[in-house]
């Protein structure tokens, strides 16, 4: 079929508009089932390059619906103009629609030189650029497609063999799968179906049955363990103190006694007291008549706390750098470790290749001179109840969409993790809650549950099956006490990490290598 320029582009943006609402807070999950049929319609009858171009743009559109945050984050906050901060959301949507191009080309490539395995060729194809896009450049692995199944647990539950890419390659292949479907079904004059035309949909049924299977075993397994587990009482404060005022010295009272009204709520004698990322309106280690403060909050509440502030350290030449850390005070206040977080947010804690890029130090404001941390990625608290000490981990903020580095806090022993964040530069926007969504799949990858403390919000608890025990309300103040189960299981993505995602690495590169030589075969044949 020939299709005109104008159904292309009402495909192409059919697929974009799409994508967006596939995540929190639309939370329409069920859209990411059919998403990529009006691409692969658009994509007929088109050479590679072609492809290509026509699936850049359709990611291009995807991601520029889903990102729109970014301008909130550096224009209200960063406060670069508006025209600018528009611009660079644009540029990054059209940067990440890329690798939807590179999936255009891959598709229409590997139908003609495969095109009997396809419906496998191109979710390998899919997860291959997603775990690209997770580690390219610093990596940006925000809204993988896999993420927008969040809310259906008996599903995910494979995600602790496969990491949240396993769902992706799942959901990629359900749409290839529809689209060879109704690709037969409105052919003309076709056959009676051989089972070259049936082999997709009943791989696909097999997998989804078996993939069903498991995730009702595993849900029941989980609540099994669960009853019989050591657990743990946490509270968390959700403070919502604005950006605007958080680092201005005239709110500073006002803000700790905020918090030490909410940590009185949170509950007396807790097994941990939680506060968001850079929770202390000044630097912790600097500021002895706020050290005390908080130290009299904790002995108040007779929890040990965990918080957010920055550290800072000093070069051999005397200059100033900053660690962006989380410290956990013992029941006397007393500092009885520190994580560091390792993986920075580039442009927004520190400026990548700065020899270059010198003039952003300028033109966005608030950037500070982060450094990464080193060192062990857990923590330890005591607990009179317990026998033994309880060991988590706390990915701060951007580290917590990373699958990798959670799974390596759970293999240095993590009982259970533990997130911190100040949501407030994502503003009112669809951010907090596509940020929340992605905790589910580190819970469920890793079996272990979940507490997330946020300034804004969403703060919470999740369960090591996935399932959103507590969430607040954005913007607001909070003050919640929740129960968790303790692990000393490791799961199989926790253990060995992401063997799934490399296997399809490895099969797109045999691919690729394969169809390069069918190319030349057929070059010299024609010759």
């Amino acid at each position: 079929m020939q299709l005109t320029l104008l159904t292309r582009l009402l495909a192409i943006g059919l697929t974009g508009l799409m994508h967006p609402l596939c995540f929190p807070s639309f939370d329409q999950g069920w859209l990411a089932w059919i998403m990529l049929v009006p691409l692969h319609w658009a994509l007929t009858g088109l050479t590679s390059r072609q492809a290509f171009r026509w699936g850049w743009l359709a990611g291009s559109i995807a991601f520029a619906g889903t990102i729109t945050w970014v301008i909130t984050a550096m224009n209200q906050y960063g406060q670069v103009p508006f025209a600018v901060s528009s611009t660079l959301m644009l540029l990054l949507a059209t940067y990440l629609g890329l690798f939807m191009g590179a999936y255009a080309w891959g598709c229409v490539t590997f139908q003609k030189t495969y095109p009997d395995i396809v419906w496998l060729a191109a979710p390998t194809l899919w997860v291959t650029l997603e775990y690209l896009r997770t580690y390219a450049f610093s990596g940006l692995p925000w809204a993988l497609l896999g993420y927008s199944q969040y809310e259906w647990l008996t599903l995910i539950q494979f995600a602790d063999i496969t990491g949240v890419y396993g769902v992706s390659f799942l959901v990629v292949m359900a749409n290839v799968v529809l689209f060879h479907c109704l690709t037969w079904i409105t052919t003309t004059n076709r056959a009676f179906a051989t089972s070259k035309e049936w082999t997709p949909l009943a791989g696909f049924a097999a997998t989804l049955a078996l993939i069903l299977a498991y995730g009702t075993w595993q849900l029941y397994h989980q609540h099994s363990l669960d009853e019989t587990a050591e657990t743990l009482t946490i509270g968390i404060v959700q403070a919502n103190i604005e950006q605007g005022k958080k680092w201005d010295e005239r709110y500073r009272d006002e803000t700790m006694d905020r918090y030490a009204r909410l940590s009185l709520q949170a509950g007396q004698n807790t097994d941990l007291l939680i506060w968001p990322e850079a929770a202390t309106p000044f630097l912790f280690e600097q500021e002895p008549e706020y050290q005390g403060e908080i130290r009299r909050i904790v002995q108040a509440t007779n929890s040990p706390l965990l918080f957010g502030s920055p550290t800072v350290r000093f070069h051999p030449d005397g200059r100033p750098y900053l660690f962006n850390s989380a410290f956990l005070l013992d029941r006397e206040g007393q500092i009885s470790d520190r994580y560091d977080k390792r993986h920075l947010v580039p442009f927004g804690e520190y400026i990548p290749l700065k020899s270059v890029l010198f003039f952003l130090d300028k033109l966005v404001v608030g950037i500070g001179d982060f450094q990464e941390g080193q060192g062990h990625m857990t923590m330890t608290v005591t607990t009179p109840r317990l026998k033994s000490a309880t060991r988590f981990g706390v990915p701060i903020c951007f580290e917590v969409i990373f699958p990798d580095l959670v799974r390596r806090m759970a293999q240095e022993g993590a009982n259970m993790l533990i997130t911190i964040t100040n949501d407030a530069w994502f503003g009112d926007s669809v951010a907090p809650y596509q940020h929340f969504g992605m905790v589910v799949f580190r819970a469920v990858e890793n079996h272990l549950a979940f507490a997330r403390a946020a300034n804004t919000g969403i703060s919470g608890f999740i369960a090591p099956d996935g399932a959103i025990l507590d969430a607040t309300p954005v913007f607001t103040e909070q003050a919640r006490t929740s129960t968790i189960p303790l692990r000393r299981t490791v799961t199989f993505y926790a253990q060995f990490g992401d063997v799934f995602s490399w296997i399809c690495v490895i099969l797109t590169g045999i691919l690729a290598i394969g169809n390069r030589l069918g190319a030349r075969a057929s070059l010299k044949r024609s010759t």
